[in-house]
């Protein structure tokens, strides 16, 4: 921490380094960075994480953000509902949005299995999943996971589940890279893997 910084400062570089891709260094700047600048950084960002704290909330459908609830997705008409993407978390949602290849609906699981981290079925929106696949009109689950070891696990894990769900159970193509997380891809990456879909 800062050695000569108040308990305010100190619990405002604690705060911010505890998001992704900060550590006390980075977190450091970002703290002197906001209070040097109050007008145009602090106080802005202080009062939009006001306002999403406040009006953002969970999809009760597909478990996406937004600030309404069925989310703007489920509630465009203009989507395809036969289709159903998904996803492990809402960063993945938003990546496939970027790359415009997906017009159906989503299905955000909250995580991905993990024997080392002990995350079991039971953790993840699997039972929401399933019950949404065999509703009538349902035609395709794509399962738009990471290609990395956990991601595999849970993909084959729903399968599985879905076997009884009289619906093509589909995984994106290998244009996604072992290991890479979908919102680290680039749009072309994300759209090619989506058309290249195979039986999972």
């Amino acid at each position: 921490m800062a050695a000569s910084a108040g308990p305010e400062i100190e619990r405002l570089i604690g705060l911010l380094s505890r998001l992704p891709g900060l550590g006390p260094r980075s977190a450091r700047r970002a703290a002197l960075a906001l209070l040097k600048r109050r007008e145009q950084l602090l106080n802005p960002l202080a009062d939009a994480l006001n306002e999403a704290a406040a009006r953002v909330k969970t999809c009760s459908v597909c478990g996406s953000l937004d600030t309404q609830d069925p989310c703007a997705i489920c509630a465009d008409p203009g989507r395809d509902g036969a289709l159903i993407c998904v996803v492990e978390e809402v960063g993945a949602l938003w990546a496939m949005e970027r790359a415009g290849a997906f017009r159906g609906r989503y299905h955000v699981l909250g995580g991905l299995l993990s024997a080392l981290d002990g995350v079991g079925p039971e953790a993840l929106r699997i039972g929401p999943l399933v019950a949404r696949a065999a509703e009538e009109g349902v035609r395709e689950v794509i399962l738009a996971l990471p290609a990395t070891v956990d991601g595999q696990t849970t993909a084959h894990y729903l399968a599985d589940r879905l076997a009884n769900a009289n619906v093509q159970v589909t995984m994106l193509a290998r244009g996604v890279p072992v290991g890479g997380e979908l919102d680290w891809l680039d749009d072309g990456t994300i759209a090619q893997a989506m058309r290249a879909r195979r039986p999972a």
